[in-house]
């Protein structure tokens, strides 16, 4: 049975997502300053493959999933929307929607970008951030590769591997950076998040924390389109 989380002084909001859910069948599960409409309760297998997901941006603050799920759904089949929130329960203006395949991801770009979801209101519908690696630096060079995931995973969560390269000069020490490629580019971010310099120390000392490959710079065209263009890395836990 679908699930909606009761949220105090949203009564109204919530029966239209309790609504929404008992129609769709879909968990509506609010978490770590963001909402999760899905995943498809018939759902087999593993998520949608890089590239099925979409930012969404220039939401009116009182536009929820009720509003949202029937104008995403004319393009394909939603495995799952995240709108983020703030603490009034009013979303932030942006979040993201990540389709069953890229091909259903570019359909929602091409005819919902500028959709007028209200009178004069228009959302915009861009492709999302997706990078799975970070960087991070100031690591004790004596650390193996063991040492470094073990002490990561007592803060993050969906490590796959860590990329260590050895001293030029000395073979038994690191360089003191490493590469940590994650599962997916919502645990990445999460742990960028998380690992933000001054807020963990990994054996004392002060890491450096930043995407491997850096964003891509957003477009004018695109800021004209999507007012608050915000990577996901900064907003995920806000």
């Amino acid at each position: 049975m679908a699930r909606v989380e009761d949220r105090p002084g949203n009564s109204a909001v919530n029966a239209r997502l309790l609504a929404l859910a008992q129609k769709t069948g879909y968990d509506i599960l609010q978490t770590n300053g963001q909402r999760k409409y899905g995943p498809p309760p018939q759902w087999n297998g593993p998520p949608p493959p890089k590239g099925s997901e979409v930012f969404i941006g220039k939401l009116p603050r009182d536009l929820y999933e009720d509003d949202l799920v029937p104008i995403f759904e004319k393009v394909g089949t939603i495995y799952e929307m995240r709108l983020m929130m703030d603490f009034s329960g009013s979303t932030r203006g942006f979040g993201f929607v990540q389709f069953s395949s890229p091909r259903e991801a570019e359909r929602a770009i091409k005819e919902l970008n500028n959709y007028e979801v209200r009178p004069n209101k228009f959302i915009g519908v861009v492709k999302s951030v997706d990078n799975c690696r970070l960087f991070v630096g100031g690591l004790p060079k004596t650390k193996t590769k063991h040492d470094i995931e073990n002490e990561l995973n007592k803060h993050v969560e969906g490590i796959i591997d860590v990329i260590l390269y050895s001293s030029v000069t000395d073979k038994s020490k690191n360089r003191g950076f490493a590469f940590v490629e994650f599962q997916n580019h919502r645990l990445a971010a999460m742990a960028r998040r998380k690992l933000l310099p001054g807020r963990v120390y990994l054996w004392d000392h002060e890491i450096q924390i930043d995407w491997a490959i850096p964003e891509n710079d957003v477009d004018e065209e695109t800021m004209s389109k999507v007012s608050e263009y915000f990577e996901f890395s900064v907003v995920c836990l806000s």
